[in-house]
C-alpha cells in the first residue's frame, strides 16, 4: 500500500505541477508540501463545538469535481466519523452514517449530532468513490451540547469567501490564499451540472490587478508576490454560463518580505 500511495502522491503532484499552468504567472508557488492533503479549516484537534456546527473542508495541490463523469485530478470529499481509513483503497467507499459523500462537489457539512466525543476524517475520492490518497490527520472533537432550537439550514450562509489571509494581516511568501464556497458545489470546469461553479480570484496591489480563474476546481492558491499592501476577493463562477454568481467581501492585508 506504501509503494502505491507514493506512485499516487508523484502522480498527483506532477499534475499539480501542469494544472496550475496559470502556474505561469510569476506569482505562484507550489505548496511547501507537495503531496495534496485535505483538512478542516475551522476545526482543530482536542476543539469543544456546539451543536449544529458547520464543518468546513479545505483542499491542497488538487481540484474538485462532481461524480458526473471523470476528470483527471479531481475528486470530491467524504467525512469519516468515529471511522479509520479503510484498509483497501482500491475499493469504493461505502455509504453509511460513518461515510458522508459529498459527491456535488460541497466544502461543508452542518455536523448536528448528540454530546459526546468523536473522531473525524477527510477522505478525497474520485467519481466512483475510489479514495486517491488524498485525505486529513484525524480530528477530536468533543460536542459539549445539542441546541435542538436551532434549525441547522439556518447556519448555511450561501455565497464565497476568503478565509486566508485574514484581513489586516501581514504575511511573508509563499502564503496561502484559501477560498470557501457555502453552500455552493465546486467543480472543474468540464462539469456543467446545474449549480457548479468555479472560484476565480482578483487581486489588486498598486493599483494594478491580476485574475486567477481556478478552472479545474481548485480551493486555494500559493502565492509569492511582491511585498507590500494588497486586497483579494473570490467570485464563484457558474460552469454552465460562465456567469459571475457570487462575489465575497473584500479583504485587505500586507505581503512582507521573504
Amino acid at each position: 500500500m506504501n509503494a502505491l500511495k507514493g506512485a499516487v502522491t508523484a502522480l498527483l503532484s506532477c499534475a499539480c505541477l501542469g494544472a496550475t499552468a496559470q502556474a505561469a504567472h510569476p506569482w505562484i508557488a507550489m505548496p511547501p508540501k507537495l503531496a495534496p492533503e485535505a483538512y478542516f479549516s475551522n476545526l482543530k484537534d482536542g476543539q469543544e463545538i456546539e451543536a449544529p456546527y458547520v464543518v468546513r473542508f479545505g483542499l491542497t495541490g488538487i481540484g474538485i469535481a462532481a461524480i458526473t463523469k471523470p476528470v483527471k485530478r479531481t475528486g470530491h470529499h467524504h467525512l469519516l466519523v468515529n471511522n479509520d481509513l479503510p484498509m483497501d483503497f482500491t475499493k469504493p467507499l461505502p455509504f453509511s452514517d460513518k461515510y458522508i459523500h459529498f459527491g456535488k462537489g460541497q466544502m461543508e457539512q452542518v455536523f448536528n449530532m448528540p454530546p459526546g466525543d468523536y473522531t473525524l476524517r477527510l477522505v478525497f475520492a474520485d467519481h466512483r468513490h475510489i479514495p486517491n490518497f488524498v485525505y486529513s490527520p484525524p480530528v477530536k472533537i468533543k460536542v459539549t451540547a445539542q441546541n435542538k432550537a436551532v434549525d441547522p439550514k439556518t447556519l448555511v450562509k450561501t455565497g464565497a469567501e476568503i478565509l486566508q489571509p485574514a484581513a489586516g494581516s501581514t504575511v511573508r511568501p509563499p502564503f496561502r490564499i484559501a477560498f470557501h464556497g457555502a453552500g455552493l458545489n465546486i467543480s472543474h470546469v468540464d462539469i456543467t451540472d446545474p449549480g457548479a461553479g468555479h472560484f476565480r480570484l482578483q487581486l489588486e496591489r498598486g493599483g494594478k490587478a491580476e485574475t486567477f480563474d481556478f478552472t479545474s476546481g481548485d480551493t486555494e492558491v500559493w502565492l509569492t508576490p511582491p511585498s507590500g499592501p494588497m486586497t483579494a476577493k473570490v467570485e464563484y463562477v457558474d460552469n454552465a454560463s460562465g456567469k459571475v454568481v457570487h462575489t465575497s467581501s473584500t479583504v485587505g492585508f500586507n505581503v512582507g518580505n521573504r
